[in-house]
């Protein structure tokens, strides 16, 4: 069984007349129905193709509806089946649910009832065949590299990019706005190049002061300056060997990246307090997220050094413009979070999959992890239709069902209690407070 299989409708019952009823109902609300008259000739239809959902007389001949649930749920637990019961089997009724039914039907139930309870499982078994699909997505894309989650057309030019600019041991700068993974793509670029065994040293020049920001790319002596107890190895020749990666270089300060454009060109380094100069053999990787080639224009970078960075560019593509990861990445995330706290990953509602899709996400794969991090814990967005139309509890459906009953023994009976309570088996008293329970006036039914 496909698990995948077309939204279709296999109607089960043994009765001709109704079968081809129900065909007609359905096939006018838009399904494509296949009806059988017994759980033998459904099942082997259902496993040949599944079906997006199954309704099913529970009484049959041969297996009944109840044998036939337990069947296909130990082929596909996911697959919803709804269930159609006759006078006294309200008893059976409530076993189906509790075994797994989605919902159950009283005869005679009104053609839109059907129609209203087929269109909600379908929905829940739209939701179930895109989870299992985006599962499968999920498992290829991590087999090919977790780092570059997506399965878009960007990202699989950006994954092959990546790979052949790491192989070049050139120095890159990586544009790309916030939350959009540019120390992710550094990190490749080390990962995969011939430096991988050495150092991969971050930095990012907008977190730190610019009275300390020398002082930590290019190290300093012991007595140096005022609090210089002790020699210092800078981030630049502790990168020896490997890369380098100088996040929000926009930030640097303009005297700063005098110095630093000497160690661009000449791969030397020379730490405060000293007058030694080292070598240097690493790989820079510098990131932004503005237009370094506007703010050297605007004179706030310096052009020398933009154009000494500017050797190879890589732009990695903001969520918005790759809508189609956006539910993989979310899984992804939704999956580490759950992990993470112990917790079971919730369903993903419509509420949550309408956010996903309509979102513009201007924090990028940054913000939908931290979305998915709250969906984790619980603070997902509310379903409004949910709220609008609730599916019916357990409870809900069982008085559902007694209420039909009553009613369909009262039409049976001319409107006369005492009858009806002798067919039912039921006190006449207890009848008496259901009828009223219900709002059901027996002199209609005469």
């Amino acid at each position: 069984m496909s698990g995948d299989g077309a939204e279709r409708v296999v109607f089960i019952d043994d009765e001709e007349d109704v079968r081809r009823a129900n065909r007609q109902s359905l096939e006018l609300d838009g399904f494509a129905v296949e009806t059988f008259g017994d759980a033998e000739s459904a099942l082997a239809a259902i496993l040949a193709e599944a079906p997006g959902v199954v309704v099913s007389d529970v009484r049959l001949p041969g297996a009944d509806g109840r044998a036939l649930l337990e069947r296909l749920h130990r082929i596909d637990p996911d697959l919803p089946v709804i269930l159609i019961t006759g006078h006294g089997d309200i008893s059976m009724a409530v076993a189906a649910l509790r075994g797994g039914a989605v919902d159950f039907l009283a005869k005679p139930y009104p053609a839109d009832a059907l129609v209203a309870s087929v269109r909600r499982a379908l929905e829940r078994r739209r939701l179930v065949v895109e989870n299992r699909r985006l599962r499968a997505s999920l498992d290829a894309a991590l087999d090919e590299d977790p780092a570059f989650l997506g399965l878009s057309p960007e990202i699989v030019r950006l994954r092959r990019l990546v790979r052949d600019v790491a192989a070049a041991d050139v120095d890159v700068l990586v544009l790309g706005e916030t939350g959009s993974g540019k120390e992710v793509v550094a990190s490749a670029l080390h990962r995969w190049s011939r430096r991988a065994e050495r150092n991969f040293v971050a930095m990012n020049c907008g977190a730190l002061p610019d009275s300390v920001v020398e002082s930590e790319l290019f190290g300093h002596e012991a007595g140096a300056f005022t609090g210089a107890l002790k020699r210092r190895i800078g981030r630049i020749e502790h990168a020896q060997g490997g890369t380098l990666f100088l996040d929000e270089i926009e930030s640097m300060p303009l005297p700063l990246q005098v110095k630093f454009l000497r160690v661009l060109q000449e791969r030397t380094v020379e730490p405060l307090g000293t007058n030694e100069i080292r070598p240097i053999d690493m790989r820079v990787v510098a990131a932004t997220k503005v237009d370094l080639g506007l703010e050297a224009a605007q004179g706030t970078f310096r052009d020398d050094l933009y154009h000494r960075l500017n050797v190879i560019t890589i732009a990695i593509p903001p969520l918005r413009d790759r809508r189609e990861d956006v539910m993989l990445l979310f899984q992804h995330f939704l999956a580490k979070a759950a992990t993470r706290f112990g917790r079971e990953p919730p369903p993903v509602t419509r509420a949550v999959r309408d956010h996903l899709q309509r979102h513009p996400w201007p924090g990028n794969v940054r913000e939908l992890g931290h979305f998915a991090e709250r969906c984790a814990l619980g603070f997902a967005p509310e379903d409004k239709a949910a709220e609008a139309a609730p599916t019916p509890t357990l409870a809900e459906r069982v008085e559902r069902f007694e209420r039909d009953l009553i009613r369909d023994e009262l039409i049976v009976a001319g409107g006369d209690v005492r009858l009806a309570a002798e067919a039912l088996g039921a006190p006449r008293k207890t009848l008496y407070d259901k009828i009223a329970r219900y709002g059901l006036v027996p002199t209609d039914y005469r």
